[in-house]
């Protein structure tokens, strides 16, 4: 009877051991996602801000994006080993919008609509009267 109790109590503790180590190679592998606030001066609308976070949503490693169009800045929190900031802004910039130091593709600037422009080329929101 001794022996068959000492052989659960080894049991227990080589399920227990194997447990821990499993929980803890589990957690290793799980990155905090990264938030960034990118620079984001053509979104001045709900339309802009509409159009960033509809196309941005489906990027791969895209956690969660908010545009504040009153301070013109797009927040990102994305998995660093999915994507990086340089992506998310080429991303951006492909959608028509400028991102810090990366311009618009000018492709996709053009069908922009003209809220959604820089203030140079007759953009921005809507003149108040």
């Amino acid at each position: 009877m001794i022996i068959l109790n000492s052989k659960i109590v080894q049991m227990k503790i080589i399920l227990s051991i194997v447990f821990m180590l499993l929980t803890t190679i589990g957690l290793a592998q799980f990155k905090k996602p990264v938030v960034v606030q990118i620079k984001t001066p053509q979104a001045a609308c709900t339309e802009c801000k509409d159009r960033i976070e509809k196309f941005m949503k489906y990027e791969e490693g895209i956690a969660k994006i908010v545009v504040d169009i009153k301070k013109k800045i797009t927040t990102v929190t994305y998995l660093s080993d999915r994507t990086n900031i340089e992506n998310i802004k080429t991303t951006l910039a492909n959608i028509g919008f400028d991102a810090d130091d990366v311009t618009a593709n000018e492709e996709s600037y053009k069908k922009l609509p003209a809220c959604c422009k820089r203030p140079e080329d007759g953009g921005g929101p809507p003149k108040k009267q």
